[in-house]
C-alpha cells in the first residue's frame, strides 16, 4: 500500500472463495469486475462510479450452491481494501452523508471513519429475491463491509416499493457518503479526533 496514493490490494482464498480487490480511493470511477454475481457487480459499479473509486474485483467462488459466501467474502476484501488504502487518515473529513432517490425509492446513507464496526441497518425489502439474487445478501454485505472496514455504516431507505431501487440508492449513496468522508480537508491537521487516534 502506499499511502499517498491511497491505493490498496488484498488477496483472499479459502476453501470456498478466492477473491482479490484493489481499490484507489482518489480514481475515476472505473471498475474491472468479474464476480459471477451479475446483480453485485451492477452495485459495485454504481458505488465506484458515485465514490469516483477505481475499483478491480475477481472472485471465483461455489456459486453453483449459492452466491452467499462470494458476496460475503466480496464485502470482507472490499472493506479490508479500504481500510488500508486510508492508510494513516490524517487530514481525512471523517463524516459523510447522501440521500439518493432512484425513482420511487429514497435511500440515505451516513458513515462515520470511526475506526468502530458499526451497521445500523433500517431496511425493509419487499423481495426475496431479484433474478437470482438473494435480497438477504444486502445486509450480509454491508455489514461485513463496515466491520472489516471498521466503519460505522448507517444504511436507511425511507419509503419505496423496489427492492432493485432501494438497493441502488444504497449503494450509490454508500459510495457519495465515502466520498465525503475520505476527502482530505486542508483545515484538518493530523487526526480528525479529539482521541488523537482512528
Amino acid at each position: 500500500m502506499n499511502d499517498s496514493k491511497r491505493t490498496a490490494t488484498i488477496y483472499r482464498k479459502t476453501n470456498e472463495t478466492e477473491i482479490e480487490v484493489t481499490i484507489h480511493l482518489d480514481g475515476e470511477g472505473q471498475t474491472t469486475l468479474d464476480t459471477g454475481v451479475p446483480f453485485l457487480e451492477h452495485m459495485l459499479d454504481l458505488f465506484s462510479k458515485h465514490g469516483q473509486f477505481d475499483l478491480t474485483v475477481k472472485a471465483k467462488g461455489d456459486i453453483q450452491i449459492d452466491d452467499h459466501h462470494t458476496v460475503e467474502d466480496i464485502a470482507i476484501c472490499l472493506g479490508q481494501a479500504f481500510r488500508e488504502a486510508l492508510g494513516s487518515k490524517e487530514g481525512i473529513q471523517r463524516y459523510g452523508m447522501s440521500f439518493v432517490p432512484m425513482d420511487e425509492a429514497l435511500g440515505q446513507v451516513i458513515v462515520d471513519i470511526s475506526n468502530r464496526s458499526h451497521l445500523e441497518y433500517r431496511i425493509d425489502l419487499p423481495d426475496r429475491r431479484i433474478g437470482t439474487f438473494a435480497t438477504e445478501l444486502f445486509h450480509e454485505f454491508l455489514w461485513k463491509f463496515a466491520l472489516e472496514a471498521r466503519i460505522t455504516l448507517h444504511a436507511i431507505v425511507h419509503y419505496g416499493r423496489n427492492s432493485h431501487h432501494m438497493i441502488e440508492s444504497i449503494f450509490k449513496a454508500l459510495g457519495r457518503s465515502l466520498d465525503q468522508a475520505t476527502q482530505i480537508n486542508p483545515k484538518q491537521k493530523g487526526i480528525p479526533s479529539s482521541k488523537g487516534v482512528l
